[in-house]
Parts: structure tokens; sequence; C-alpha cells
């Protein structure tokens, strides 16, 4: 196991980010800044005409990431898909600042350090034609429906219809589009 996070370590240290942005733009057309820094890896698929932003930082690890065509991820996100994957539909954008976080620490017992609890992982899944606003914050379980817009710096963490403007911490249904 630690051999195996070493060897992961060692590649997202050694592969040169011009490497990463050249892949993702041969296999998917996916345009992908060399200023991001984005795991190199199968468990990444990506839709046609997707672009991640500067000094985004997406890890897919642990489990899948999937995102559909024309998904834009603007400058300074973070993404990291846990066990659970990551599922976002087509015609995805968030702003700046947006965390997309796919795995938490089990909690469940007391005195005892949380990394030596363990993780677990539920998922996120995120509909077609979602807007997640800047500096938001989407947490493991949650759902997203469709044609769904997240006001900046919001959390999402739990299931939500389609066809809503979610907004707040925890975000709230403000209004049915």
């Amino acid at each position: 196991m630690k051999e195996r996070k070493l060897l992961r370590g060692a590649r997202r240290i050694f592969t040169p980010s011009l490497v990463v942005t050249l892949y993702y733009y041969l296999k998917y057309g996916g345009k992908i800044s060399p200023r991001s820094e984005v795991d190199l890896t199968k468990n990444i698929s990506l839709g046609r005409d997707c672009i991640v932003g500067s000094f985004t930082k997406i890890k897919a690890s642990e489990g899948p990431l999937m995102i559909g065509h024309r998904g834009g991820i603007a400058n300074g996100c973070f993404v990291s898909a846990g066990a659970g994957g990551i599922h976002i539909g087509a015609n995805f954008i968030c702003g700046p600042n947006v965390n997309i976080v796919g795995q938490n620490y089990a909690h469940g017992e007391k005195d005892i350090h949380l990394e030596d609890v363990g993780i677990v992982s539920r998922g996120i899944r995120i509909g077609d034609n979602v807007w997640i606003g800047a500096g938001s914050t989407i947490t493991d379980g949650a759902v997203i429906g469709n044609n769904t817009i997240v006001v900046a710096n919001s959390l999402v963490n739990r299931r939500y219809p389609d066809d809503v403007i979610l907004q707040g911490n925890p975000a709230k249904v403000i209004f049915r589009r």
C-alpha cells in the first residue's frame, strides 16, 4: 500500500504538466491548463470540450471522476474523487475556488484519531446544465439535480431536486426555475 502511494506521488511530481495537458487534449479534446495539477489516471473521463483552469487540482486516484461534454472548471478549484466517485453531467460550469470533495473521515468512533478511523466515500452526483458559483463547496454524498444553480459561497451537502437555485450554508432551495 505504501509503495503504491509512493509511486503515485512520484508520478505526480515527475510527470511534466505539458504531458498531462497533451494527453487529455489528444484523448478527450479537453483543454487542461499546464498550470493546473491533474492526475494522469484512467479514473478520469472527460467529455468533449472540457476546460480546466489554472491552479486547479484534480485528484482521482481512489475512484472515478466523469465529466460530461462542455464541462468547465475555473481557476483555483479543488476536485477529489473518493472511492464512491464523482459524476458530473454535460454543460457543467463552476466559478473559481470551488471545492468538490467526494470523501470524508469516518467519525463514528470516539477517542481515536480521525486518520486512524478510516475514510468513507458515498460519491457525488451533479446533473446536466449545472452552474456552481465561486467559493462553493460540494461534500461527499451530495446530489445536485439537472438545471440547478448554486449561488456563490454555498455548502451543498445533501440531495437536491432538478430545476432549483440553491443558496446558503447549508444550501437551501430559494427558488424553483
